[in-house]
């Protein structure tokens, strides 16, 4: 017996071997990585820069392309069916043989397969941590929702509508299967009235036809944007979109990970700050590319990765947890389980536990969904402007979605991180989160309030002129000697010194441009930006 099983394991090795596989090819090096640094419009939009400004998160190996004659080396030996610049990587298909042969480039660091028995070879290294044609007004405090009330109310959005917050300002990318009517249907038609849908892409057929494949981004985008009165208004209507196809109806297969990591860095580029994501992967029509409960630990599953850096980037990831909790699996899938996503169950409109929604926690044992929305008759616009109701942790998501745009609207000094814990924080379970609502339901305009009053007695402290041209001074409320950092766009620290109340620093020597800096006292730091002019 022992004979026969060895006999049909060295069979099927030899067949998986000659069949089509997917694999992550992880490249060595970037060798243009001075350049893009040096010069980093050419490959980021000053939009994009400002956030990282904005949040003090210096430029990095990360944010520089992959190198594209690498690239055509390796599409002569195998298909590439995408690239990451995050991770330095290329999604290939080939043979076992042809894909191993990409060994024989110096630039290959290491493969790794999608089916986790072929890897067979350790890695060498990794260079990524794990880590109407009018606005929305209030009119007499009275909404126009409709049967979409419950789900703003749930989170006390509506009151921060009624402050006057409903995303204005907050660019949103909705990453999802397809986006088929929103150009035609009537919901939707405010969004290109007032030109908030900036653009998009369909990285699944590779053309600039986003308004094609399937509905559910429709519905999802319908949740967060739309405007229907008296039916249907969404949790954040005067955001701005773009909207990325990354999922295959046709078929469930890596790939899409790797397409959703591609639409990501695009995001990034353009100066994204949330990204929607409605999608979640545990399985695939391969089994052998399936994932295992213990993968996910965030920092597995390829699409998780790529969140973490997108997260690392200063964008806020909101994620649906998953429609698995009834079924076998029962768990979140990837990427909820990403430390940087801001994962999100479904709960009805009197806030109680809906059986579908994926469990927590992560395979490390993190707090995982983080909190929940109403994903039980959620009110949503198909792609013919049909209003109705449907349940799911993809339509509590968006519902989430648009109010961390308001809130972060109100305070947009916040880091992503900041805002992720704020929202944590307000949650009715906070202090006691259980497996199946994480934290619970968050109330925004409680986080609204808390921030109003943190933001009135903080302790101020200016740095002027600036824009500057020669000298920076400072006004602080004690006399105590504080360091000061200045640090240029790639993240370089080029200036550390003392200061106090009646400091004055000679930056005349600076190249124009943008700075930010760390002003530090014991274990506090202020932060904050500078233009040299």
């Amino acid at each position: 017996m022992k004979k026969l099983i060895f006999i049909v394991f060295i069979f099927w090795n030899v067949f998986a071997f000659g069949q089509i596989q997917d694999a992550w090819v992880y490249l060595t090096d970037k060798p243009l990585s001075q350049y893009y640094l040096d010069n980093p419009l050419q490959m980021l939009s000053q939009r994009a820069l400002d956030r990282r400004i904005n949040q003090n998160i210096p430029l990095d190996f990360t944010d520089v392309p992959i190198h594209e004659p690498y690239i055509n080396d390796i599409a002569e030996m195998v298909e590439v069916m995408a690239k990451s610049k995050w991770m330095n990587a290329v999604h290939v298909r080939g043979t076992y043989d042809e894909i191993m042969d990409l060994y024989d480039f110096p630039f290959v660091d290491y493969v790794e397969f999608a089916n986790k028995s072929l890897n067979l070879l350790p890695k060498t290294s990794s260079y990524f941590a794990s880590a109407t044609n009018q606005k929305f007004m209030v009119e007499n405090d009275n909404f126009p929702y409709g049967d979409s009330y419950s789900q703003i109310q749930l989170h006390n959005g509506h009151l921060l509508h009624q402050e006057g917050f409903t995303g204005e300002g907050k660019i949103i990318a909705v990453l999802d299967n397809g986006f088929i009517g929103v150009n035609t249907a009537q919901p939707f038609q405010k969004l290109h009235n007032e030109n908030l849908i900036l653009g998009g892409y369909d990285f699944v057929k590779r053309n600039e036809n986003f308004y094609s494949g399937g509905s559910h981004g429709t519905k999802v985008l319908s949740i967060i944007g739309a405007y229907q009165e008296d039916e249907l208004i969404g949790s954040a209507p005067n955001a701005k979109f773009y909207l990325f196809i990354t999922e295959d109806t046709e078929s469930e297969t890596p790939l899409e990970e790797s397409l959703w990591v591609e639409a990501a860095e695009v995001a990034d580029s353009l100066g994204v700050d949330i990204i929607n994501t409605s999608l979640g992967y545990n399985t695939f029509d391969n089994p052998n590319y399936d994932y295992t409960y213990s993968d996910m630990n965030g920092t597995t599953a390829f699409i998780s990765k790529g969140l973490n850096l997108a997260y690392s980037k200063g964008i806020l990831c909101v994620t649906s947890a998953g429609n698995e909790g009834s079924g076998s699996w029962q768990y979140i899938t990837a990427p909820a389980d990403a430390q940087g996503s801001l994962t999100v169950g479904a709960v009805d409109n009197t806030g109680a536990y809906a059986s579908f929604s994926s469990i927590g926690p992560t395979s490390d044992n993190r707090v995982k969904p983080d909190v929940t929305g109403q994903g039980v008759f959620t009110v949503n616009a198909n792609q013919f402007g049909m209003i109705s109701a449907g349940s799911g942790t993809s339509f509590s998501t968006p519902v989430v979605t648009g109010l961390a745009a308001c809130l972060w609207e109100a305070f947009p000094d916040l880091t992503n991180e900041e805002l992720m814990q704020y929202i944590r924080e307000s949650s009715d379970m906070y202090n006691n989160p259980n497996t199946q609502k994480g934290y619970g339901i968050p109330d925004f305009y409680q986080a609204y309030q808390i921030l109003s009053t943190k933001k009135e007695y903080k302790n101020e402290f200016s740095v002027y002129p600036n824009p500057t041209t020669d000298f920076l001074y400072f006004s602080i409320n004690d006399n105590l000697n504080r360091t000061f950092k200045l640090f240029d766009i790639s993240g370089k620290n080029i200036l550390n010194t003392s200061i106090n109340n009646h400091s004055q620093i000679d930056i005349q020597h600076l190249q124009s441009g943008m700075y930010f800096y760390h002003i530090l006292n014991n274990h506090q730091i202020e932060t904050g930006k500078i233009i040299k002019k």
